[in-house]
């Protein structure tokens, strides 16, 4: 048992936090919503009314699309670019997919290698690619969510102001939808651009995402 959860730490701490942080986001999401439900002199909705709204449901996935975009990114554009210095970039000459020898596919997989890292055509194109894809896929599909459940939002509180409701097609180039989308982008973009300047000359001593303490600040691609 404690080798499994020292084993596992890390996944464990972060699905526990997550856990705690969308119940608190439910609890405060309900009251804020009952506050605006008694000010317009509507009747307060239950817990459960609203962690199954389209209110909850928008607030939800516009982070989770935000969040699996950057990852999906931050995983491709550290293919190709790079960054002297940080330990999030490859070494400088190594840009680009890399040679089978170096990734250890096909002829070059060892006896622990994944099955589909010793196969080879689509099985070994599909494998090599399933971090991001899967990454893109979850972005692709917690933007629908957000265009969907963000549109039903909006249609209500505009059927509450007596004004026309949108289709889902003017919900998708209206200003709710992109503001929506773009105040969740910048704050990851900026997150992820600080850590990798950050950690050109800034150190966490023990941490896999920073570089040794001791590393001179030109190093790059090195982990502590």
């Amino acid at each position: 048992m404690k080798t499994a959860l020292r084993n596992n730490g890390l996944s464990l701490f972060f699905g526990l936090i997550f856990i705690l942080a969308l119940a608190g986001q439910a609890i405060t999401g309900q009251a804020v919503f009952n506050e605006g439900q008694l000010t317009a002199g509507l009747d307060e909705i239950s817990f459960t009314q609203y962690i199954t709204s389209s209110s909850f449901a928008v607030d939800v996935s516009e982070n989770w699309q935000s969040e699996y975009l950057q990852f999906l990114l931050y995983i491709t554009a550290t293919i190709w670019l790079l960054q002297k210095g940080s330990p999030e970039s490859k070494e400088l000459d190594k840009p680009g997919l890399e040679s089978d020898e170096e990734q250890l596919v096909g002829e070059h997989a060892n006896a622990k290698s994944p099955a589909w890292a010793k196969a080879k055509g689509w099985r070994l194109t599909a494998f090599s690619n399933s971090l991001a894809g899967t990454m893109g896929l979850i972005f692709i599909l917690s933007w629908l969510v957000q265009s969907i459940a963000g549109h039903i939002a909006l249609n209500e509180e505009q059927l509450r102001n007596f004004q026309e409701p949108l289709s889902w097609a003017e919900y998708l180039v209206s200003p709710d939808f992109w503001n929506r989308t773009l105040q969740n982008w910048q704050s990851e973009f900026l997150a992820v651009g600080s850590m990798v300047v950050l950690s050109i000359y800034l150190r966490q001593r023990g941490s896999p995402e920073s570089k040794p303490v001791g590393s001179a600040h030109d190093d790059t691609g090195t982990t502590g």
